[in-house]
């Protein structure tokens, strides 16, 4: 007998797969297509266990289902844009492409080294000018539709990366990746209108059956729909006085969820951000502590102001609003608790009803008017039929945000206060009549800011004339190539790049200069999913009959931090291009399964910063690439965190040596190193009939496992049948088994069924005994699934526990198909001396698994 020896083996067929392009798509040859896809890494050096994790978890799905009979579509490339490579680059004095593409070969090797079936003439690398051209054709088709827009906004600054941020991409405060605190700046910056799409997004979530219901909660939050109204309030003077004829600078517009309290507001409050808040308290005294204010407000994130867990800060403008519901005069502030990118960036504040009004008009001595009350409110009795003002202030510990009943509030005391309430509907109503008030959705979900300070990206295909404005590259000059004669080191950038820089306007002819912000690196991966369907396309980005073809993708593999970032995009994405006629599909990914993370030995998440991290390399170095394969898929379910434990793998390593010398065996090419030659206790004949009723039931149960990634368990299930293996070899010697006609059929059928079952986990392994010990022709992945009987993995008698008071006392043996009243006896007569001289309360018959008899 061969020894199992993967050192040798894996490289050998590796090399035989990638001569033979076993893995290449056949698009002609009339089989159902599958696309199966992990998100594609960034090459920032050897991969990881987590990057094992998640693509083998791709692989076997792939593998599986090549052996289903599908033309599988499973490719790879690299997002390989972005700041690790420009940072490393000017650490080293290097260029970025020099150690993206160095990194890209490392890590090529590795994924060829695990032995993933990607089909490598498909590879799609994200700063290849093949590439990012399509990229800046795309972005150019958004800006005919309408959804490119260029403006001056408070962006987010990451002082760490030197670049700005999407909301996307600051988490609780930070940058996303370097955990820099981030700044409010005011830039002009290019953003992609994803609020054009809001409404859809948040719609089609309900059609993404397939993908985890967390992620899609944590889209629809982001989303954040609000149904309100709008309500306009207007400037006046220290008497309430308003103009006969507001200007449009007189009207400050606010957003509310609950204009039923609007008899609540005590005061104005205003964003730090707020547009207009500098023409208000121009040349007046309080010009100085606003805009003071203003400036110590960028120093507090968005997310400690949107939270208004921290102490609060404001200043008065001096200036005053009438409220439209009552014509009160109401003075306005500017606070560091309210946020410009929500709303209209000014709030009505009614401390009695919200937390941060409440706070700060504590602070500041304002008012807290009672407008809603509960029933059990010790106020109650006294306001719930008063129309007028008769309590002015309250101290409470806290404000009332629960719905209610309107007090205090005019005609509307009485009726019931609360989002979509009949207050709140009376008093929309009766703004909408006044024309100070219209109904309103309001989205949380901002603009894509897309603009990038930074060299190392895809470059936005614009140009800045004088005379003729902001205009596009025409689509015959693309792609704008990146320089590569730039100096990082030196501090030079695209904008002092006067070669690059300066250009001369398509439309005029004139002098002009390019635009040299870059594209954030998420609209490269927002579509590459569809490259790969036409990769080596040079007239288009793709032939829409190959991407109708294959896509959705049926099966996408990645990381829940790509939530609300890259899924969110690329579904933006999918939909703009099909509002283009490019696609016929509303949604880019019909399943999504996002793996957990790989945390070392003492449950510390496995990172480099924390050099915690263990190399595949040295693992399959120590016990091959399938061993490291079968023990990440089977140690935990694939959405679950892995526990890292080296003895776990040695134990894996241990199963795939068994089952390789248990082939022999079933093959009688074991000679004098088979495991087993007879001397068990079991009947040979029960052995055998056991092998062959579980030859049938795991095939149907690790075809389930794997339809529904439960990976964890078809290994499982396999070493259950290995076992059923092993106790028929026990019983029959070699030379009874190939003296037996039926025996010896078995073997072989059983043996072919183990191999295919474990070749898409240990494809290697698989395909050395396919070929060396079954004797077929290369490959296994190119044969078909075994297929079984429902009807032959049924079982003639089942063994049950025979709980009392549920405690086992006894175990029987039954037929499977005994009615229940016999099971019970059998049950009974088992157990007899736990229940003699007890009152029975209950029996309870658990199909399959046990009887529970409850006694007194």
């Amino acid at each position: 007998m061969k020894e199992y020896n993967p050192l040798e083996i894996e490289p050998r067929w590796q090399a035989a797969w990638e001569e033979s392009g076993i893995n290449k798509v056949h698009e002609e040859d009339g089989r159902p297509k599958k696309y199966i896809l992990e998100m594609f890494p960034y090459p920032s050096g050897d991969i990881h266990m987590g990057h094992a994790r998640n693509y083998s978890i791709g692989d076997v799905i792939a593998r599986y289902y090549r052996m289903k009979g599908f033309d599988v579509l499973h490719p790879m490339g690299w997002d390989a844009f972005g700041l690790p490579a420009e940072n490393a680059a000017i650490k080293h004095h290097s260029h970025p492409a020099k150690w993206t593409y160095a990194n890209i070969e490392t890590q090529k090797a590795s994924f060829k080294r695990m032995g993933f079936s990607y089909d490598w003439d498909r590879t799609v690398v994200a700063c290849d000018p093949e590439y990012y051209r399509w990229g800046q054709w795309i972005f150019e088709k958004f800006w005919e539709r309408g959804l490119v827009e260029r403006r001056n906004s408070p962006v987010n600054w990451c002082p760490g990366c030197q670049t700005v941020l999407a909301n996307e991409q600051v988490i609780e405060g930070r940058c996303w990746r370097c955990d820099s605190e981030i700044e409010k700046r005011d830039l002009t910056q290019w953003y992609l209108k994803i609020t054009d799409y809001a409404q859809e997004l948040l719609d089609d979530l309900d059609q993404l059956e397939g993908w985890p219901e967390r992620v899609k909660q944590q889209q629809s939050n982001w989303i954040g729909r609000s149904e309100g109204a709008e309500v306009d309030f207007v400037l006046c003077d220290k008497d309430g006085n308003v103009p006969a004829e507001p200007a449009e600078d007189d009207i400050i517009t606010v957003f509310t969820t609950r204009a039923d309290t609007l008899f609540g507001a005590s005061f104005f409050v205003l964003a730090p951000e707020y547009k207009g808040l500098a023409a208000l308290v121009e040349g007046t005294e309080y010009e100085k502590p606003v805009m003071d204010l203003v400036e110590a407000s960028k120093k507090i994130t968005a997310v400690q102001r949107a939270q208004g867990d921290h102490e609060k800060h404001g200043e008065f403008t001096g200036r005053y609003a009438v409220n439209p519901i009552n014509g009160e005069k109401l003075p306005i502030w500017v606070a560091d608790y309210v946020v410009a990118d929500y709303g209209t960036g000014a709030v009505m504040a009614v401390p009695c009803g919200d937390q941060r009004d409440f706070e700060f008009a504590r602070k500041y001595d304002l008012p807290i008017i009672p407008i809603i009350l509960g029933d059990d409110d010790p106020l109650f009795e006294q306001l719930k039929d008063e129309q007028n003002r008769v309590v002015t202030s309250v101290d409470w510990p806290e404000a009332y945000a629960a719905e209610g009943t309107l007090v205090q509030s005019g005609k509307y005391t009485g009726m019931t206060g609360g989002k979509h309430s009949e207050g709140e509907a009376a008093i929309v109503a009766e703004l909408e009549a006044m024309g100070r008030g219209r109904r309103k959705v309001e989205f949380r979900l901002r603009d894509w800011l897309i603009s990038r300070q930074r060299y190392w990206g895809n470059p936005i295909p614009a140009i800045h004339c004088p005379k003729c404005g902001v205009v596009p590259v025409p689509e015959e000059d693309l792609p704008v190539r990146l320089p590569e004669d730039i100096d990082l080191s030196a501090g030079e950038t695209l904008a002092t790049h006067e070669e690059f820089a300066k250009c001369t306007c398509p439309k005029c002819g004139g002098e002009a200069r390019r635009e040299t912000d870059t594209m954030d690196t998420f609209t490269c991966s927002s579509w590459y999913y569809m490259r790969y369907t036409d990769p080596h396309n040079t007239e288009r980005p793709f032939d829409s009959d190959k991407a109708n073809s294959w896509l959705p993708v049926d099966q996408y593999i990645g990381g829940i931090e790509h939530a609300i970032l890259h899924l969110l995009y690329s579904r933006f994405f999918t939909k703009v291009l099909r509002d283009e006629g490019m696609l016929n599909f509303d949604e880019p990914f019909t399943n999504l399964l996002c793996q957990g993370m790989v945390l070392d030995e003492h449950g510390d998440v496995m990172s480099k910063s924390k050099g915690n991290v263990i190399s595949p390399e040295d693992m399959i170095a120590a016990y091959g690439a399938d061993a490291v394969r079968c023990y990440i898929l089977f140690m935990a379910p694939p959405d679950k965190e892995l526990l890292w434990n080296e003895d776990g793998l040695a134990g894996l390593y241990k199963f795939l040596n068994r089952v390789w010398r248990a082939v022999y065996d079933l093959k009688r090419e074991a000679g004098e190193d088979t495991l087993f030659n007879g001397g068990s206790k079991l009947n040979a004949a029960d052995a055998f009939k056991t092998l062959m009723r579980e030859r049938h039931r795991v095939v149907g149960k690790v075809s389930d496992d794997i339809d529904r990634n439960n990976f964890n368990t078809a290994i499982a299930a396999i070493m259950e049948l290995v076992n059923s293996t092993n106790d028929f070899l026990r019983a029959a010697g070699a030379e009874e088994r190939a003296a037996n006609a039926e025996w010896a059929a078995g073997c072989d059928e059983v043996a072919e069924v183990i191999v295919k079952l474990l070749a898409p986990f240990a494809p290697h392994w698989a395909e050395e005994l396919w070929t060396t010990v079954l004797g077929n022709e290369p490959s296994i992945h190119n044969q078909p699934w075994p297929e079984f009987d429902p009807e032959k993995a049924k079982a003639d008698e089942v063994e049950l526990a025979v709980q009392i008071n549920g405690k086992v006392k006894a175990r029987i043996t039954v037929a499977a198909d005994s009615a229940e009243e016999d099971i019970i006896a059998k049950a009974f007569e088992a157990a007899a001396n736990a229940v003699e001289g007890k009152t029975v309360v209950k029996k309870i018959v658990i199909p399959g698994r046990l009887v529970n008899i409850v006694v007194k």
